[in-house]
């Protein structure tokens, strides 16, 4: 089991969520449809990262 993945998208949630939450902030309070948005955007970054594969590396033959 690979954790970059987990690690990936959860790194993405926080980030998104922390931008979305500092926007909201803004005025010294968060509505609820605020927080509805920072829940779309953390929810919307953890599944992007999440179906978006890892790149594989190429594997070069040892020199024979």
């Amino acid at each position: 089991m690979k954790l970059s993945k987990y690690w990936k998208a959860g790194v993405a949630g926080v980030v998104a969520g922390a931008g979305a939450l500092g926007t909201a902030a803004q005025d010294g309070m968060v509505t609820g449809a605020e927080g509805l948005t920072i829940g779309g955007a953390v929810l919307a970054a953890v599944l992007a990262v999440w179906r978006v594969p890892n790149r594989e590396t190429a594997v070069r033959p040892a020199d024979e």
